[in-house]
């Protein structure tokens, strides 16, 4: 799951997943794409040529003969003459990121298995070049406009008004489930049996939505931070969110330098939350103009979680904490909106609430998940205002199911991921049964499989031939990855040195 751009700091919606469900039957009839093309092409960020392809499938499997959309993907071919006959599909995050967008970055760390093996990157309907669902970019808005919550709803509105205006416009069609019909139409499309899945993020629900409907068309699974088809996610996420923003607390009172350096943190953060609202002076990150304007709990909250999505930005966050402590807040914003994703890794905001609100949504209520302390009900109540407007596709009782699996699984999960931690991961491989593994990588954080050692688990698990090889994969190279320590400006760290 990847944070939205700045524009969207109050709703850091990365790390959502979710679905809809129609009949076998429907399914069925629907896994026949009316045309097919595919053809040499260039895309940004690869070297060589590629392949590009293109599915026309109906927006609504019921009504075959209705509104078509054109489905995307682009095939990296394997670089052996003989390669194998199993391709790698990677199924993207967000809900709402461009597969074809990360291709080049995942490509180059999958390149040992693209020595004998296709790449598949499938645009999911409504991101991407499918059917894409975006809402206009913000991007000259001043800081008092992008946190005003009462224009971002005015914004929400517009948007989903554009949004029912395209020939495509009903979006209760743009569901995990639909989707990977069109995954598995490709599937047929490129003529293979059986396919490797890749899934990070909201990926992994996709990745299980598939493999619950098409068992027999999956050789492997790697599901990296897993974000379960029954996870709620803005009740989820709060509670993650404490988990992860408390352990970044406890081990600066662990490391000797972050404890030297930041020796109030913990009570500058406690301080720092009980005197909001407040009026600020704030130099904005992007234009560097300074601005003034009233900082609120949803502002410091979503400056705060972004940067827990990495250890390395997290690395930061004493120093950012620090100095709003003492009234400056720019680094703590900057981190907070750095790391939104723009051009082709934008998220597709429509299709990002059409997946929330058609699922995790349904359940808020019925959550076991309690508010984390400091989090609280903010991030929920955005959706709740976001998903009361938008349009809701059906969901089946069985998406939700984690039917035992019957070829290997393996589950990554990293040990200070603030949205999917350990513990979805933990549940999911119980459910899948003995054939999954699950490997927690302590000092990891939001998606592990891009760690250096990680890409040769990666290959090697799927690159086995038989599936107990494949099971035994040694992964404790990255069980040492250590957390990195917390970042001390120079002139402070002279200072404080011993």
């Amino acid at each position: 799951m990847a944070p939205l751009t700045m524009r969207n700091l109050l709703l850091q919606s990365k790390f959502c997943r979710l679905a809809a469900c129609i009949s076998l039957a429907v399914i069925v009839t629907a896994s026949h794409a009316a045309t097919q093309s595919i053809h040499p092409c260039r895309v940004p960020g690869f070297h060589t040529e590629v392949q590009c392809g293109v599915l026309q499938r109906a927006l609504d499997p019921a009504r075959p003969s209705g509104t078509q959309i054109d489905v995307h993907y682009v095939v990296v071919p394997a670089l052996a003459r003989r390669k194998l006959a199993d391709p790698v599909f990677f199924l993207a995050g967000g809900p709402g990121q461009s597969a074809i967008g990360v291709a080049p970055m995942v490509a180059q760390q999958m390149s040992r298995l693209n020595n004998r093996r296709d790449l598949v990157f499938v645009d999911q309907r409504g991101t991407g070049r499918s059917a894409p669902l975006m809402c206009d970019e913000d991007s000259k808005a001043t800081l008092s406009q992008l946190l005003d919550r009462k224009r971002h709803d005015v914004l929400l509105q517009q948007c989903l008004a554009q949004l029912q205006k395209l020939p495509y416009g009903d979006l209760r069609f743009f569901t995990t489930t639909l989707a990977m019909q069109d995954v598995d139409a490709v599937r047929q499309a490129l003529g293979a049996e059986r396919v490797n899945l890749v899934g990070a993020s909201y990926g992994t629900r996709a990745a299980l939505e598939y493999q619950r409907v098409f068992p027999r068309a999956v050789r492997r699974s790697v599901i990296d931070s897993v974000a379960p088809p029954d996870m709620v996610l803005p009740a989820s996420a709060s509670t993650d969110n404490q988990a992860t923003l408390d352990a970044l607390l406890s081990a600066c009172e662990h490391e000797a330098n972050c404890a030297r350096t930041y020796p109030q943190l913990r009570n500058d953060w406690s301080h720092l939350l009980a005197s909001l609202p407040k009026a600020a002076t704030v130099t904005h990150p992007l234009t560097g103009v300074s601005e003034q304007l009233t900082l609120t709990r949803e502002t410091l909250l979503g400056g705060v979680r972004t940067p827990l999505y990495s250890p390395v930005t997290t690395s930061a966050l004493p120093q950012a904490i620090s100095e709003a402590a003492q009234g400056r807040f720019e680094a703590l914003l900057a981190l907070g909106s750095g790391l939104g994703a723009r051009g082709a890794n934008r998220m597709a905001e429509g299709m990002h609430f059409s997946v929330v609100c058609a699922e995790d949504m349904a359940h808020l209520n019925a959550t076991a998940d309690r508010p984390g302390r400091d989090f609280g009900n903010e991030f929920s109540q955005l959706y709740v205002d976001a998903c009361s407007l938008w349009p809701r596709g059906s969901v089946e009782s069985a998406f939700y199911s984690i039917p035992v699996s019957k070829s290997p699984v393996l589950v990554l999960s990293g040990g200070i991921d603030p949205v999917t931690p350990p513990r979805h991961g933990a549940r999911v491989a119980q459910a899948l049964g003995p054939m999954a593994r699950h490997v927690v990588v302590p000092n990891a954080g939001h998606v592990v499989m891009g760690l250096g050692c990680m890409h040769d688990v990666l290959f090697r698990f799927i690159d086995a031939a038989e599936n107990t090889d494949a099971m035994k994969v040694d992964a404790n190279c990255a069980v040492k990855i250590p957390r990195p320590p917390a970042f001390v400006p120079v002139s402070r760290a002279g200072q404080g040195a011993p």
